[in-house]
């Protein structure tokens, strides 16, 4: 059956664990997806059973731990496809799908019980299945199932198997936590490494594409890369959230066949997908991280990180989905600014497997991320004579430099300052200890703009040169947006003058806005003291307005006349 399913020899953690295992020890398996490792235990397994000779009916004899549905109903049908000849039966418990045809498969008998932790304990709770016979345990994905919380789960099922059995773990990455729960749970156990340990090492065999794409630009350079692609390439898109999934799924369904997959889907759905896909009927699937690990789909030429994941284990675990069994495969990843925390990480794992580094990535790495490590005290390609720009060090600052919303700015010079000759106004001024007004400046020249000499003595606001500017000349006047001035002033702005209660100077503003319509359609404003505002300030506030608008008769057109 090996044999007619294509392996002609085993890979080299099957050729380093199955002696060891047959000889009843534990192992620490640590090899990277797509290594052969679910035959890696299931070979042995099924030699254990033989040996054991252990009735179904009183529980299993082998239990597999698995992180993931998917990869729990895989196992189930690789242990049922190769041990068809021994007539073992094996049952998968898994969650998503109703408990009855799972709780009455047990009640049959299994020799093996694949599982996902979740499901398993509950099961465990209702008290429906006997660990006593358990005499192989197998956690597979032992690092996946950690960084999903099931550490608790994993150790209340381990209490309830007898202490005489045989452990077998394994796992991709080596952290530390997977180490203590190895020391915890395993008995001298031999461990085999199958690459490099300490460091995290991609599929050599897969060629890795890395591009800096901005977010408006991923779908259609999406479609570019479908569409390059042979008839019949299987091609698996990873995506951050459900939501984006589903979209994806959609846009690309017309026109490629695409199917969606994540955790929010039926377990029916999930297999009807996962069929469809396995038999080429659809081409392309759009995935959430629930199918990074484990799945082993035979043909997948192309893996698509439409987003970067979380991690730089997840994106190994990702693009582990083409490139199994000895075969070659390619993948893309979209890269972006937001990414830049896991830019040195990807270098790193780059230049491991011989890959091709992108500059913008270096770039991106040395840089630190959007709006880090640039230096502010340096010319910028928006520094010119006239723009927002100006020198940008710890002595000069603003949004120009002799013009514009420029100036000079340091300990004691500050603002939206800058003398501006050209048309002499503008925000433009000097802002220091002394001078600490507004939008404050010396606006010569046309005498327009937000003038004026800000004073912070008492001498703030929007002043003009007192001839144009919004405001007038208060430079002798201790306060005040306003003062003397012609122009949009119409009699000086709002202002302020000394409090005292003996001295009431009432600065009056008065607006008023009228319509009339006429029979000719025509649209007229008059000012009237329809309202008024006025203040004093010994500290009466009044405001009046007239009951109603003035209205005007409309004018007799030349129609009108000549009746």
């Amino acid at each position: 059956q090996i044999r007619f399913a294509g392996f002609s020899s085993p890979t080299p953690i099957q050729a380093q664990t199955w002696p060891i295992a047959l000889q009843g020890r534990d192992i620490v398996a640590i090899a990277k997806t797509g290594s052969g490792k679910t035959l890696g235990y299931l070979i042995p397994a099924f030699i254990h059973l033989r040996r054991r000779h252990n009735n179904p009916l009183n529980g299993p004899s082998v239990l597999v731990l698995a992180p993931t549905r998917e990869l729990a109903t895989q196992i189930q049908d690789e242990a049922i496809k190769f041990g068809r000849s021994s007539r073992f039966s094996c049952t998968c418990l898994y969650g998503g799908a109703p408990k009855g045809p799972q709780l009455r498969e047990l009640e049959r008998g299994a020799d093996i019980v694949v599982a996902t932790p979740g499901r398993l304990n509950d099961i465990l709770d209702m008290k429906k299945i006997d660990f006593r016979q358990v005499s192989l345990l197998v956690l597979d994905e032992a690092d996946r199932m950690l960084d999903m919380g099931f550490e608790p789960q994993i150790r209340k099922i381990v209490d309830e198997i007898p202490p005489r059995r045989q452990t077998l773990m394994y796992t991709a990455t080596w952290p530390k936590e997977v180490r203590k729960i190895a020391g915890d749970l395993l008995v001298d156990p031999v461990q085999v490494n199958i690459g490099s340990v300490d460091e995290l090492a991609a599929n050599k065999a897969i060629t890795q594409h890395v591009e800096v794409v901005p977010e408006m630009e991923k779908h259609r350079r999406l479609e570019q890369i479908l569409r390059s692609q042979e008839h019949g390439s299987k091609v698996i898109i990873f995506c951050s959230t459900k939501k984006l999934c589903d979209q994806l799924a959609r846009n690309l369904g017309r026109y490629f066949g695409a199917l969606a997959i994540h955790g929010d889907k039926s377990q029916g759905e999930r297999d009807w997908v996962l069929n469809q896909f396995r038999s080429g009927k659809s081409q392309v699937l759009v995935a959430t991280d629930v199918a990074a690990r484990g799945l082993d789909i035979r043909d997948i030429r192309v893996v698509i990180n439409y987003d970067f994941p979380t991690g730089i284990e997840d994106y190994v675990h990702r693009i582990g989905r083409t490139g199994r069994a000895g075969a070659t495969g390619i993948s893309y990843t979209f890269f972006s600014e937001h990414d830049w925390k896991y830019a040195p990480d990807l270098i790193k794992l780059l230049e491991g497997a011989n890959q091709v580094v992108p500059p913008e990535i270096r770039d991106i790495a040395s840089r630190g991320g959007p709006g880090f490590g640039r230096d502010r005290g340096s010319n910028t390609r928006w520094d010119t004579p006239s723009d927002r720009g100006g020198m940008r060090d710890e002595g000069f600052g603003g949004r120009g430099r002799g013009g514009g919303r420029g100036g000079t700015r340091d300990d004691n010079f500050g603002g939206r300052g800058g003398m501006r000759d050209d048309s002499s106004g503008g925000r433009g001024g000097t802002r220091d200890n002394g001078y600490g007004g507004g939008r404050g400046g010396a606006g010569d020249g046309a005498f327009r703009g937000r003038g004026g000499f800000g004073d912070g003595g008492g001498f703030r606001g929007r002043g003009g040169g007192g001839f144009s500017g919004r405001g007038g000349n208060f430079s002798n006047l201790p306060g005040g947006r306003g003062g003397e001035g012609r122009g949009r002033g119409r009699g000086g702005g709002r202002g302020r003058s000394d409090r005292s209660p003996d001295r009431v100077r009432t600065w009056g503003y008065s607006r008023s806005r009228s319509r009339s319509r006429s029979n000719s359609r025509s649209r007229r404003r008059s000012y009237s003291r329809s309202r008024s505002r006025s203040r004093s300030w010994s500290g009466s506030r009044s405001r009046s307005r007239s009951p109603t608008p003035v209205r005007r008769p409309p004018r007799k057109t030349k129609f009108d006349q000549m009746e």
